[in-house]
């Protein structure tokens, strides 16, 4: 019997994911964040003042882990939480200077780790394999709304 799909893409997928984590964290360590925090604080320079609830489905992280890398990114004066003047019971939430400047010095840095990470890969293959990511999530985002609604 050959290879499962579970084990060719589902644990070849997380295996990697994995590894970039493990080695985006040995870079970003001596800026004292983590992947977790960066892919947060990254997403708040793409697009400042937005509610949390905006930030959680833009950062795809759940509200609990979401409130946590706030609470870390707040103390570290990354971000402020600012009372949202259309609903007293939420926030806004926006990235600092101490923020924009920490994200400007890592963008380029990052970009750099990836294309040793990509290094000897063809561009073609890169977009197919670019096509083929987004394909899979679709599907599974797909999969996700048919199991909610069944419900």
């Amino acid at each position: 019997m050959g290879m499962t799909k579970d084990k060719a893409i589902g644990s070849a997928t997380v295996r990697l994911s994995k590894k970039l984590t493990r080695i985006v964290n040995v870079y970003l360590k001596p800026y004292h964040i983590t992947t977790e925090q960066w892919s947060v604080l990254r997403t708040l320079n793409e697009a400042d003042h937005i509610s949390q609830k905006q930030l959680s489905k833009r950062s795809d992280k759940d509200q609990a882990t979401l409130t946590k890398i706030l609470d870390l990114l707040e103390k570290n004066e990354y971000i402020d939480r600012i009372p949202n003047p259309s609903d007293r019971r939420s926030f806004l939430i926006k990235i600092t200077d101490k923020g924009i400047t920490l994200t400007e010095k890592i963008l380029p840095y990052l970009e750099e780790i990836y294309l040793e990470i990509i290094l000897g890969i063809d561009e073609d293959d890169l977009q197919i394999y670019q096509d083929v990511l987004l394909s899979l999530e679709d599907n599974i985002d797909t999969l996700l709304e048919n199991r909610t609604t069944r419900k």
